[in-house]
């Protein structure tokens, strides 16, 4: 891939996407939304691939959404203009395989494009999250419905609204549970990747089916994602039993949190 705006590497079945825009604090253009199409492809059909650690380079953000300066390319009706998440989340793109996100810094507006679809989200201490859209007088709409997937309705209704007049410290993102861990900043990527590698050691279409029935699940009824879930389970597990004996797997080396 000749990708401008990112890096990409893949190491112990463990693909690490960085954002690679410090300058303009990983804030995504065009030029990131191609990028991010043709990494969606190559994670989703390089069975090498099992998991994915997305964060950002630089000090200051894991990202600050779309860059205002640059922007996008917009077709000229709006009814033929596309959501950017169509080019930037994984579930979009019909990928299964887990993704990490390790945030630090401001996560702002369209980084919830990311954070919104990721299976775990972990951030440094200094991590603060908000959607600036109102403030700018831009309606919220596509990042804060992702938002109300994840965390309690009034928390998603209060990051958009007050916009760029509260932002959402490590510690109350980890109190509403937009994020499951909160660690110093210089352990952030090594927390990241043993995170990615810890999944990837597990059999890959166990996980991929977990990952993709509990995600279809939320547009289902309950009944009805029950009843999807238990075909996926027979689809995971084609011989009817579990891919590895269970007395090979290790014990004991299991971490509180």
């Amino acid at each position: 891939m000749d990708l401008k705006t990112v890096r990409y590497d893949v190491a112990g079945h463990v693909a690490t996407i960085t954002l690679d825009r410090p300058q303009a604090l990983n804030s995504f253009t065009q030029e990131m939304l191609e990028d991010f199409a043709a990494i969606w492809r190559a994670v989703k059909d390089d069975d090498d691939v099992r998991a994915v650690v997305l964060r950002g380079a630089g000090d200051r953000a894991f990202s600050t959404g779309m860059d205002v300066k640059e922007g996008i390319d917009r077709h000229s009706n709006v009814w033929s203009q596309t959501d950017p998440g169509e080019y930037l989340s994984p579930k979009l793109n019909q990928v299964w395989k887990p993704v990490v996100c390790a945030v630090h810094g401001m996560a702002a507006g369209g980084a919830f494009y990311w954070l919104n679809e990721a299976d775990i989200i972990i951030c440094s201490q200094d991590a603060t999250f908000f959607d600036p859209h109102v403030s700018y007088g831009l309606t919220a709409a596509l990042e804060p419905i992702g938002l109300a997937r994840r965390i309690p309705l009034g928390e998603a209704l209060r990051i958009a609204l007050l916009g760029l007049d509260e932002r959402v410290t490590a510690r109350r993102a980890l109190e509403v549970g937009l994020v499951s861990e909160v660690v110093p900043n210089d352990e952030l990527w090594d927390r990241a990747t043993e995170l990615g590698a810890a999944i990837a050691a597990k059999p890959p279409a166990a996980v991929q089916g977990t990952v993709r029935a509990i995600w279809e699940s939320l547009d289902s009824t309950r009944t009805q994602a029950l009843r999807t879930g238990l075909s996926y389970t027979q689809l995971g597990n084609p011989l009817g039993k579990a891919e590895v004996d269970r007395s090979a797997v290790a014990r004991g080396r299991w971490r509180a949190r």
